[in-house]
């Protein structure tokens, strides 16, 4: 409770707020176009795969663009803010080293510094559901508490991750391999239709399926999430980061051995 207590504290939430505003500095710096990126991106990336997929191998989906950018930019929030924060206590070595510093607070900045660049990538997903005459409806009012469940499960994938690869090296690497092979297992690109039997009943316990599913039941069928929806999003982000978090905190004071 005392470390939870510290974690929110003025003084943390100050640094928090500095590292994200000098991740944006980098991030964008000598960039003609700046955040706009944010929006382009996704935007570029929704044309090239809808070329590929839809006309190659005709999925027959409704808005199949705006099914496609919906569920490809949550899965990059959640891939981004886990790649950044697995690196973010061994990029934050000489910092750690030099003065007494919450350390959780790399791997958190990092999934809130995905979260901010995530909502801005929203406005591609507005423009998308303008061009097709999508009209918003109310349920689009449960994309805050859908982003906290991603929030919670993005988080606990960090700390844990973080923790980790200082110990473990090889788990940078492995963790792309898994994230490209997460991506293919998670109807992005299809519909969960053209999956055998045995697979879609896996997928029942896939994070990212039951996210990338609440947000599209929300923002493009216009499907209010059921009770059991939300308990099941927030059970799975509740025990990623309560693990994540616990692992960080056993771990962390041997870093300065390892960083």
């Amino acid at each position: 409770m005392a470390n939870q207590t510290k974690l929110f504290s003025k003084h943390n939430w100050f640094i928090l707020t500095s590292l994200v505003s000098k991740d944006f500095k980098l991030k964008y710096r000598r960039s003609a176009l700046g955040m706009f990126w944010s929006v382009l991106n996704p935007f570029l990336m929704m044309c090239v795969l809808t070329a590929v997929f839809s006309f190659m191998f005709r999925f027959d989906i409704e808005y199949y663009p705006l099914y496609l950018i919906l569920g490809t930019t949550l899965f990059t929030l959640m891939g981004d803010s886990t790649s950044n924060a697995m690196n973010s206590i061994i990029d934050s070595a000489p910092l750690i080293k030099k003065i007494r510093i919450e350390k959780i607070l790399f791997p958190l900045e990092k999934v809130v510094f995905q979260l901010i660049n995530y909502c801005l990538s929203l406005i591609a997903v507005a423009v998308v559901m303008i061009f097709f005459q999508v009209a918003p409806t109310i349920n689009l009012l449960f994309l805050p508490l859908l982003l906290f469940y991603v929030l919670l499960f993005s988080a606990g994938l960090g700390f844990l991750l973080s923790a980790l690869v200082v110990f473990f090296r090889d788990i940078a690497h492995l963790w792309s391999v898994v994230i490209t092979a997460w991506t293919y297992a998670t109807p992005l690109f299809y519909p969960m239709s053209i999956l055998p039997d045995w697979m879609q009943s896996l997928m029942n316990f896939n994070p990212m399926y039951h996210y990338v599913t609440y947000l599209r039941d929300i923002a493009l069928w216009g499907i209010t999430p059921s009770l059991e929806q939300n308990l099941i999003c927030f059970a799975m982000g509740a025990v990623v980061l309560a693990i994540g978090y616990l692992v960080f905190r056993k771990l962390e004071k041997k870093f300065i051995l390892y960083v």
